[in-house]
């Protein structure tokens, strides 16, 4: 796969997104909450930036990301999704409930992966939190990496953040 930094499908998605295409967007956002490629509209979209020799997870995860992107195309170029719910997190009890979100998200099997994703991008839209969608597709193609490092790496992200800012916020008490 592409390097995420310059990765022509989402840069392609971003456009649309910054050119306010309604319609093409529209067309994407159909794909949402339906089985990845089974809906006809987004074809003309996705279809010309899938790889060569693409895997059925890899084609899996580009139809996602450009439902997902077109409901949500708020980006911003660095993170992932662990670094962007710690954002999130106001007070303890929101610190909960992001954290039971989370915790659904990390141990969500490939099948469920949409609907898991679906209810935290809606949940970081809700909060005006932009998303690395570059690294976001990245991650879904190798979620089924035998060694998880997807999951480690938003795990990271999530409880480092939090753990870094935990002292300051005890001494300022």
């Amino acid at each position: 796969m592409a390097e995420t930094k310059d990765h022509p499908f989402i840069a392609y998605l971003e456009t649309l997104a910054s050119e306010q295409n309604r319609g093409k967007l529209a067309a994407l956002r159909r794909g949402l909450g339906q089985p990845p490629g089974t809906v006809a509209d987004m074809y003309p979209y996705v279809v010309p930036w899938l790889p060569e020799k693409v895997s059925r997870q890899e084609e899996a995860a580009y139809y996602l990301i450009a439902s997902l992107f077109a409901f949500h195309p708020e980006s911003i170029p660095e993170g992932n999704l662990g670094s962007h719910l710690a954002r999130t997190i106001a007070d303890e009890q929101g610190r909960q409930a992001v954290e039971r979100r989370f915790m659904v998200l990390l141990n969500a099997h490939q099948d469920d992966l949409g609907v898991a994703l679906r209810q935290v991008i809606s949940f970081l839209r809700s909060k005006n939190q932009p998303i690395n969608w570059r690294q976001l597709l990245r991650d879904i193609c190798n979620w089924n990496h035998p060694e998880r490092f997807v999951q480690k790496n938003w795990a990271n992200s999530f409880w480092s953040r939090r753990t870094a800012e935990e002292p300051a916020t005890q001494a300022s008490t």
